[in-house]
C-alpha cells in the first residue's frame, strides 16, 4: 500500500486518517523488525528519564532522517509550527530541558523562548510552539531508548514524537504518534553550549569564585604553543577591559559557560580616533576589544563587543570601532555574538575562519578585512536606518577565497533599499552570498558599490541562489553558475593547503 504524504504542515483528512494509521502501524513495524525488537507502551506516568543537563542547549537529531526538530522559518509567533530540517545548530534549533514537575520537561527553543506543545491526544496531532504555561501538553518525559536514542513522550497523550509519515525531506512535519519506539521515534541529544565546566578547564568569574577575575589573566596564565586545546571556561558576566591572545598562545578555546551567549560579555569602547594616555590614538585595527593572533582559537557561546557609539561622538574623527580583530588561522566561532557600530569584525590576513550560528551587527563595512571567513547559518544585521555597506573586503588578488556566506540571514530595521552587500577595500576583494536570505534593507538593483578608486564591477563579487525581498538577478548582480558551484563551498573556502575541514 502507498499513500502521497500531505504538505509538511497539513494535518490528514479525516476519511484518510484510519487508513493511514492501519498503514503506519503495517509498514513501519517492518523496520522494526530490524532497528527495535522491542515494543513500547507508555501507559501511566513519565518515561524513565534519559540524564540531561537543564543548563545546557540540544539539537535534537532524528534517528530515521538525521535531520533535526526545527522552528519553521526562525518563527517566534505562538502557534509557528515544527519541522525536521538539515542541521545547522542555528537558534531554532536549539533546545533547553526546563523541569516542570514528577521528572517531566519542557522543551523551550533558544530562538523563541517558546516551548513545544502538541495539538491535541491523537496520533498524527502536529507538534508546535506556545508560550509557556501549565498545559499538559507542553510537559514530555525523556525515555531512554536502543542505542543511546532517546524518545519524547507526552504527559497529555502518552504518545511520542515522531517524523510523521516517515519523511526524510526537509519541511517533514513533526507530530505525535502512539509510542512504537520505531526509528523515526528515536532521538539523539546532542549538547552545545553551557552547563558544567570541563575538566581541567581554566576558570574565569568576576566574582571571583574562579581561578582568574578576567579573561585576560587567564589567557596569560595558559601555557604558550601548545599542541592541545586549552579551555578557558567563563562564568556568566560582563568583563570590560581588551583581551590579546598573542601569536604564542595557540589552540585556546574560550568558552561562555551562560544559557545564551548574551550572558558572557567581553566589552570594551576604544575607537579609532580615541586618544590614548600618551597622546596618541588608538587606530582601526587598535580599537579592537578583542585581538586574536594565536592559531586553532574557539570562542562558543559569548558576546564580543565594542559599545562605542558612534551617533553619540559624532563630532569626533575615526570611528572605527572593532569587537574583535581575528588573525588566527584555522579559528573557529560559534554561537557568539559580535557586536559593534562601523568596523564591527576585522579578518585578518592570516586569518582562516569558520563563523556558524552566531550574529554580527553593525553599521558600515562591519565585516572587513583581508583574510578568509566563511559565516554559516549566521544573523548578519544592519543596525543603522539609514543602511549602509555590509562588507569591505580586501582579498589579495593572489588569493581565491575571500569572504563566504552561507545560509545566512541578512536582516535590519533600515528603510527597504538602503543597504548594500558591500564594496571592495582592494580592488580584487571576493565576497559571495550563497544560499542566503537577502532582507529588504537590500537594494535589488545595484546590491554593490565602489570604494574610493576600486570599482565594484572588477572585484569578484558573487551571488548564489539567494531569495528574501533583497534577492534578485540583473546586470548589477553577477551570479555563480551551477557548475562553479562546487568550487565554492565552504570546505573549499577553508581548506587550505593541509585540507583543513571544520565544517564537516
Amino acid at each position: 500500500m502507498r499513500l502521497t504524504p500531505h504538505p509538511p504542515d497539513d494535518h490528514p483528512a479525516p476519511a484518510a486518517t484510519a487508513v493511514r494509521r492501519l498503514w503506519r502501524r503495517l509498514v513501519p513495524l517492518a523496520v522494526l523488525a530490524v532497528v527495535a525488537p522491542a515494543v513500547v507502551a507508555v501507559t501511566s506516568g513519565p518515561a524513565q528519564a534519559a540524564a540531561v543537563d537543564t543548563g545546557a542547549f540540544y539539537v535534537f537529531v532524528s534517528r530515521h532522517s538525521g535531520k533535526v526538530i526545527d522552528v519553521s522559518n526562525y518563527s517566534t509567533s505562538d502557534g509557528a509550527p515544527i519541522h525536521q530540517w538539515s542541521r545547522t545548530d542555528t537558534l531554532n534549533q536549539q533546545w533547553q530541558f526546563v523541569p516542570v514537575d514528577n521528572g517531566y520537561f519542557q522543551l523551550r527553543s533558544r530562538q523563541s523562548g517558546k516551548v513545544l506543545q502538541i495539538a491535541s491526544a491523537e496520533d498524527g496531532a502536529a507538534l508546535t510552539q506556545e508560550s509557556a504555561g501549565t498545559n499538559t501538553r507542553q510537559h514530555f518525559g525523556v525515555a531512554d531508548s536502543a542505542d543511546g536514542y532517546v524518545r519524547f513522550v507526552n504527559r497529555h497523550s502518552r504518545k511520542a514524537l515522531d517524523v510523521w509519515e516517515w519523511s526524510t525531506a526537509n519541511g517533514g512535519r513533526i507530530s505525535q504518534f502512539s509510542d512504537l519506539d520505531g526509528a523515526n521515534q528515536q532521538w539523539q541529544l546532542v549538547k552545545l553550549g553551557g552547563g558544567s565546566t570541563p575538566p581541567g578547564a581554566i576558570t574565569v568569574a568576576a566574582d571571583g569564585s574562579g581561578q582568574h577575575r578576567t579573561v585576560q589573566a587567564a589567557v596569560n596564565a595558559a601555557p604558550a604553543n601548545s599542541a592541545n586545546p586549552v579551555v578557558i571556561a567563563i562564568s556568566p558576566g560582563t568583563y570590560r577591559g581588551v583581551v590579546s591572545v598573542p601569536s604564542n598562545k595557540t589552540n585556546i578555546q574560550l568558552l561562555g559557560m551562560g544559557s545564551s551567549p548574551s550572558a558572557v560579555v567581553i566589552v570594551e569602547r576604544h575607537s579609532a580616533g580615541t586618544v590614548k594616555p600618551d597622546g596618541t590614538t588608538y587606530g582601526t585595527s587598535g580599537s579592537a576589544t578583542m585581538t586574536v593572533s594565536g592559531r586553532g582559537f574557539t570562542a562558543t557561546n559569548l558576546t564580543i563587543s565594542n559599545d562605542f557609539d558612534e551617533a553619540a561622538n559624532a563630532s569626533q574623527p575615526g570611528h572605527q570601532a572593532v569587537a574583535l580583530n581575528l588573525n588566527s588561522d584555522r579559528s573557529v566561532l560559534s554561537n557568539v555574538r559580535l557586536l559593534g557600530d562601523q568596523d564591527t569584525f576585522l579578518v585578518g590576513g592570516s586569518a582562516r575562519s569558520y563563523i556558524r550560528n552566531s550574529y554580527v551587527e553593525g553599521t558600515v563595512d562591519f565585516i572587513f578585512g583581508d583574510g578568509i571567513a566563511v559565516l554559516h547559518s549566521s544573523q548578519i544585521h544592519e543596525k543603522r536606518a539609514t543602511g549602509g555597506p555590509v562588507t569591505a573586503a580586501r582579498t589579495p588578488a593572489a588569493r581565491a577565497y575571500g569572504f563566504l556566506f552561507y545560509r545566512c540571514n541578512l536582516t535590519s530595521s533600515a528603510a527597504a533599499g538602503s543597504s548594500s552587500l558591500g564594496r571592495p577595500w582592494g580592488p580584487d576583494a571576493q565576497v559571495l552570498y550563497r544560499e542566503s536570505t537577502l532582507g529588504a534593507h537590500i537594494r535589488t538593483s545595484q546590491p554593490w558599490t565602489d570604494m574610493s578608486s576600486n570599482s565594484w564591477r572588477n572585484a569578484r563579487f558573487l551571488e548564489y541562489r539567494n531569495t528574501g525581498a533583497g534577492a534578485g538577478t540583473n546586470s548589477n548582480r553577477p551570479q555563480l553558475s551551477d557548475v562553479q558551484a562546487p568550487n565554492y563551498t565552504p570546505q573549499k573556502y577553508l581548506a587550505g593547503t593541509d585540507g583543513w575541514n571544520p565544517v564537516g
